[in-house]
């Protein structure tokens, strides 16, 4: 992995118009990277714009969806027209949702894999030939400590994230071959309206992101990370011990997270086993009722 300084690099940074992907786009830019902020909302973009060219530190700007096609080729024409190539690309756009898996609909997980991972790994298939020619490439993946340890209430999200881990980990190795750099950032809580721009919440036990790090903490370990070639980087203690916990005592994770589930539907669990008592009472063998059929001659 290459060391680099961000001073001169030209980045795209995707999802950038809030949160984390905000922070980035504001961090990089002091430290003198140009700088390309991809979202979907063009408002918000503009404010960023704007705010930053007061502050003597242009970026160029550009509403587009990762998960449109014709979008990104022009994310990467506009990369092309305005810097002459690409030298580093931050995929953090995503989204997410709360809830069971068994209460929620197909298309929840689908429209969660379009952005979190096909967004994604789309977004770098196209760009892969301009960080070809770039300076000390990288990839940039922003994942989470959900891609390390499926959260209950979270699959889908879980999922997309694992997904994300295991694309970073074979790319890595195939784009050594044009020392692209692959690294992955994973977070924990984070102070951003990530909550609230979700698809759906519906889980009983709500998480308060405002108890995280901030998104501006984020995006300077996700530099430091990206200056000094760092592969992977897990943030927060809570992240550090959830991963130390799964990969070494997996059992004990599950047992966990098995009980903070059934402590949230005690009195569901209460209620079905009462029935199961009752039935059992009224039927005590365990042999379905014999059915009468009558038949005529």
């Amino acid at each position: 992995m290459a060391r680099r300084r961000l001073e001169g690099l030209r980045l795209v940074v995707t999802g950038a118009s809030q949160g984390i992907g905000k922070a980035l786009v504001d961090a990089a830019c002091r430290r003198g990277a140009r700088v390309l902020a991809v979202a979907r909302n063009a408002a918000l973009l503009d404010e960023l714009k704007q705010r930053l060219a007061a502050e003597k530190h242009p970026i160029e700007v550009l509403p587009a969806d990762v998960t449109s096609a014709e979008d990104r080729r022009r994310m990467v024409q506009t990369a092309h027209d305005r810097f002459g190539g690409l030298d580093v690309l931050i995929n953090n756009a995503g989204v997410g949702a709360t809830g069971h898996f068994v209460e929620a609909s197909p298309d929840r997980l689908r429209r969660i894999m379009e952005v979190n991972f096909f967004g994604l790994t789309e977004t770098t298939r196209c760009f892969l030939p301009l960080l070809r020619q770039g300076r000390t490439p990288a990839i940039v993946n922003i994942s989470s400590i959900a891609g390390l340890r499926g959260i209950p209430a979270r699959s889908e999200y879980s999922a997309s994230k694992f997904a994300v881990e295991g694309f970073s980990e074979a790319l890595r190795a195939e784009l050594a071959k044009w020392d692209i750099d692959v690294l992955v950032v994973a977070p924990g809580l984070t102070q951003t309206n990530f909550s609230e721009n979700m698809i759906e919440r519906k889980a009983l036990m709500q998480v308060d992101h405002m108890r995280g790090m901030t998104a501006e903490d984020v995006a300077r370990a996700t530099l430091r990370a990206l200056e000094r070639g760092k592969t992977r980087t897990v943030l927060t203690f809570q992240g550090k011990l959830l991963a130390f916990v799964s990969r070494f005592l997996p059992g004990l994770a599950d047992r966990i997270a098995a009980r903070k589930v059934r402590s949230l539907f005690k009195e569901e669990i209460a209620t079905r086993k009462a029935q199961r008592v009752s039935a059992r009472e009224r039927n005590p063998s365990g042999i379905p009722p014999a059915t009468h059929s009558s038949s005529s001659t």
